[in-house]
């Protein structure tokens, strides 16, 4: 089993405890609703704390970023060098399109190094672009 498959049955289970949980199985509807939820709710359950940013992408509409300059999944790990750029994030982006998936918002999630000057560490990136049929007309609610 990879990584973000793993990541993703973990992802589906969330938002059923926290739709349950927290708003009486009550589900966001809105796309810029259930980005915040992951941000900051989803974040928060499974880290401790909000995720560091998150960000619309500069080149595609349908794109958005979450970032954490110190992931946990990644924080003790040590990759050998012949797995070249294996990125334990794959987990969390397998959370992350567990729940988009199971609130309705089908969308490709990629985790990604992004180096940082002054940092020994590069951050993670959580990319997600979401499906067409999640269309225009939700991405600007």
């Amino acid at each position: 089993i990879r990584l973000e498959d793993a990541g993703y049955a973990v992802g589906a289970r969330v938002l059923e405890l926290l739709c349950h949980r927290d708003k009486g199985n009550r589900r966001e509807t809105r796309l810029l609703g259930i980005l915040s939820f992951v941000h900051s709710t989803v974040w928060k359950v499974l880290f401790g704390k909000v995720a560091d940013s998150l960000e619309k992408g500069t080149e595609h509409e349908d794109e958005y970023m979450i970032s954490e300059k110190d992931l946990l999944v990644n924080k003790y790990i040590s990759i050998p060098k012949d797995m070249g750029t294996f990125n334990c994030g794959a987990f969390v982006a397998g959370i992350v399109r567990g729940v988009l998936d199971g609130a309705g918002f089908p969308a490709v999630v990629t985790a990604h190094f992004v180096p940082m000057e002054g940092l020994q560490r590069p951050r993670t990136t959580i990319l997600i672009k979401f499906a067409e049929e999640v269309g225009t007309t939700r991405l600007l609610l």
